[in-house]
């Protein structure tokens, strides 16, 4: 079972198109899940509701190591994996089926600690090796208030 013990605010921006025709999207995330260490990792979980029936929900996880992201998500083939300097090939699953996506992450800074604390990772999507997007993820953790618990 997830804790709700902690505010998440993720923000996620987008450039795609090419240099011709960038376009650039953005789509911030407020909600409560949990924080926890174990075995020298860090893991940030919390719920993604499905836009058409919100009634079905799947719990996204980050798993943060020194100079590594990993991001999944229940019930799905999705696992991406950031490491900086490094591209990796990952699963991205589009719900209609999964793609092989190259990923390169340029920069991570984390400044997380056992109470919470902000992670900043800038990395570009590719497929066939042709630059799809670049991105950036910016999440920031908080305990939530011991007055908000009781409610």
């Amino acid at each position: 079972m997830l804790k709700d013990n902690y505010d998440i605010r993720i923000r996620g921006r987008q450039t795609y198109g090419g240099e011709e025709h960038n376009e650039t999207g953005e789509i911030t995330l407020s909600t409560t899940g949990s924080y926890t260490e174990r075995g020298g990792a860090t893991f940030i979980a919390y719920k993604e509701y499905d836009e058409d029936d919100p009634k079905i929900a799947h719990t996204a996880v980050l798993k943060v190591e020194p100079g590594r992201v990993t991001m999944s998500r229940t019930g799905s083939s999705t696992k991406l994996i950031l490491e900086k300097g490094k591209r990796h090939l990952c699963f991205y699953d589009t719900g209609f089926g999964a793609l092989s996506v190259g990923i390169f992450t340029s920069e991570m800074d984390s400044s997380l600690t056992r109470r919470g604390g902000r992670l900043n990772v800038k990395y570009t999507l590719d497929i066939d090796s042709a630059l799809t997007s670049s991105n950036e993820i910016e999440v920031e953790i908080k305990p939530r208030a011991a007055s908000r618990l009781r409610q």
